[in-house]
């Protein structure tokens, strides 16, 4: 009989069985941390839509209800019909209770035609932009002339300007050209400020495309206004898809500006109304939430609208080979 002690066996380490604990684990980590961000995004949105259709007492209490319990269609009747039966003055407004969701703010007539100065102004900035944008990035990108890259710097020193810096410099203009209180001074600000940007991504877009295209397009003819309209374009559409919602969201909700060049109801946009509705004397939620979701309307009609193209337009230049 030998005397050597016996060496317990050693525990084999299996990778395999740690490698798919693993995936799951990151997988379970990757998935919480998508329902975090999906809700801390979507919680503002469904409190808004939730508390447009709740009386003003259901909106303030607490614990608040994320479900309405008596859901109902006042806010946006209201919103419809507000100065209809009679004006709203001083004496109408503090005769009703604004606890109980009678309250209307003294300019609720205005949201209609405030949300038609938005959409005027956003629908009139985005076809300017388009039609001054599109031939200048497409000359910029294809046709090689003296000062291409100063023009190219230029653009980008434009984009990194902040607008408030830009705010005195389009006041003189727009009161020297006698256009204050009026949609054209909205609009013309807005296309000096969305109009480097739609250059800059429509260059990337079209460097990327191969210059055969342009040189085929002029051997069978076509000139060079004829080739951007017959063959670039149809192969920019994502790109020109976000170029539009871009344009669209920043005339749709561009504050600062508007505030400063507009005075009456006459070209209020709809920032500038919904603001309004909080300096009143008594604010009412029920009906400020309703015009939120009104407001929210039109981009997410445009957004449905051009869905497919959204995400290769928003990357359109990202990677180039």
């Amino acid at each position: 009989m030998s005397d050597m002690p016996i060496t317990p066996p050693v525990d084999t380490i299996d990778y395999r069985r740690r490698q798919k604990i693993g995936r799951i684990v990151q997988r379970l980590v990757i998935f919480a941390s998508a329902i975090v961000v999906a809700a801390y995004v979507l919680a503002p949105v469904s409190w808004l839509v939730s508390s447009a259709f709740q009386t003003e007492t259901e909106i303030v209490s607490i614990p608040p209800h994320w479900i309405p319990e008596e859901p109902t269609l006042r806010n946006f009747e209201a919103i419809f019909t507000a100065g209809n039966d009679e004006p709203v003055t001083y004496d109408t407004r503090s005769g009703t209770d604004p606890a109980a969701g009678d309250f209307i703010p003294s300019t609720a007539e205005n949201l209609l035609p405030s949300m038609a100065n938005s959409l005027i102004v956003a629908t009139l900035v985005v076809i300017l932009n388009l039609l001054v944008g599109v031939p200048a990035a497409y000359a910029i990108a294809k046709i090689r002339f003296w000062g291409r890259n100063a023009s190219v710097y230029f653009i980008l020193i434009t984009r990194v300007i902040p607008d408030i810096a830009l705010v005195v410099p389009f006041f003189l203009v727009i009161r020297k050209l006698g256009m204050l209180d009026t949609l054209g001074s909205l609009v013309i600000t807005y296309l000096a400020i969305t109009v480097p940007f739609t250059v800059f991504i429509l260059i990337q877009y079209f460097e990327g495309l191969p210059d055969e295209l342009d040189k085929a397009a002029r051997v069978d003819g076509c000139s060079r206004f004829q080739a951007l309209i017959k063959v670039f374009l149809p192969l920019s559409m994502p790109s020109l898809v976000a170029v539009v919602l871009f344009t669209f969201l920043t005339s749709w909700n561009e504050f600062l500006l508007a505030l400063m060049f507009t005075q009456t109801s006459a070209s209020q946009t709809l920032p500038i109304l919904l603001a309004s509705f909080t300096s009143d004397f008594t604010v009412s939620f029920s009906f400020l939430n309703a015009a939120g979701v009104l407001a929210v309307v039109p981009p997410v009609i445009v957004a449905i609208v051009f869905e497919r193209y959204i995400v290769s337009g928003l990357t359109a230049g990202a990677v180039k080979g």
